[in-house]
């Protein structure tokens, strides 16, 4: 069996997929915030379960919110700024005993989605994570593409394209810029949209709620939203020209983004036409996790 992780940041899950495909174990536990030890302590802790659970042990596959330097082979470019600088793969090969494979997340979602999720099928495919942070992941022809520095997909470290005005130079980003994407259109970025304007400090779930109850100030603000999610997407178009967008994390369950963002997209798209679709990504919120078990090939496992 094959054995996935997904580092998110707020929860990191695993499971334990059959050669079939099929989970046949899950774990989930909170991240712990700012520490490094406790959360590698974590991601072992819940490889040890599910492997408990399944009743044998596998190869191990980490998808983590950032990358590896081919440099240095330290983490590097993580919103989960704890990770960043340290021996992630050799500390977590060291408690596991044995080799593990760690690849940026938005990768392992982008790689499971276009294997047998919402981008079947297509020749090419952009996943994209919307949550704690932004993240991209860009598979061509069922292999992901990582880069020459390991970066590819990094749309959400790119400025706002086209911004309103207030929007430059933007908020601070944890990268050291200012105005980055994923200032914008991440989780904690919306909820800030939403205090800038009427200085209530209000999560995501109660901002969609009074969307949905009418409250003007809400609806203003998931508009600026879709605009920015349009205009960011759009940038991508232009340069990948991706048949699908699949959309992952927690804002992908935005159901009105799926209408709104491809309505707003035409008119930043340097075409006449655009093929391109928005669709929500089919193995949900365990995209990235199937995709981290599947960083090791059929029969390679241990």
């Amino acid at each position: 069996m094959r054995i996935g992780v997904d580092v998110g940041g707020t929860k990191i899950e695993s499971i334990a997929l059959a050669r079939t495909g099929e989970v046949i174990a899950r774990k989930r536990v909170p991240t712990p915030q700012q520490d490094y030890e406790a959360t590698v302590a974590a991601i072992a802790s819940v490889v040890g379960d599910v492997e408990h659970a399944a009743g044998g042990h596998g190869s191990v596959g980490v998808g983590i919110p950032g990358t590896i330097s081919s440099a240095t082979g330290l983490v590097k470019n993580a919103n989960s700024t704890w990770l960043i600088g340290r021996t992630l793969g050799a500390d977590l090969s060291r408690l596991l005993g044995r080799p593990v494979r760690l690849a940026n997340d938005a990768n392992c979602f982008a790689l499971s989605e276009a294997a047998d999720g919402a981008g079947a099928g297509a020749r090419t495919v952009f996943g994209v994570i919307a949550g704690t942070g932004i993240g991209g992941g860009l598979v061509v022809n069922g292999e992901v593409v990582v880069g020459a520095n390991a970066i590819a997909g990094e749309w959400g470290h790119n400025p706002m394209p086209w911004p309103r005005p207030g929007e430059w130079p933007g908020p601070n980003c944890y990268c050291g810029r200012t105005g980055c994407i994923e200032t914008f259109l991440s989780g904690p970025g919306l909820a800030a949209d939403f205090e800038r304007a009427t200085r209530q400090r209000v999560a995501v779930p109660e901002i969609v709620a009074r969307a949905n109850g009418g409250d003007l100030a809400a609806v203003l603000c998931l508009e600026r939203h879709e605009d920015r999610f349009a205009r960011a997407l759009a940038s991508v178009i232009n340069i990948f020209d991706p048949d699908v967008i699949v959309l992952g994390g927690g804002l992908s369950n935005l159901e009105r983004l799926y209408t709104a963002v491809p309505a707003r997209w035409p008119a930043f798209v340097f075409s006449d036409v655009i093929a391109t679709r928005m669709v929500r990504a089919a193995h949900g919120d365990s995209s990235g996790v199937r995709g981290a078990a599947w960083l090791w090939p059929a029969g390679s496992e241990t």
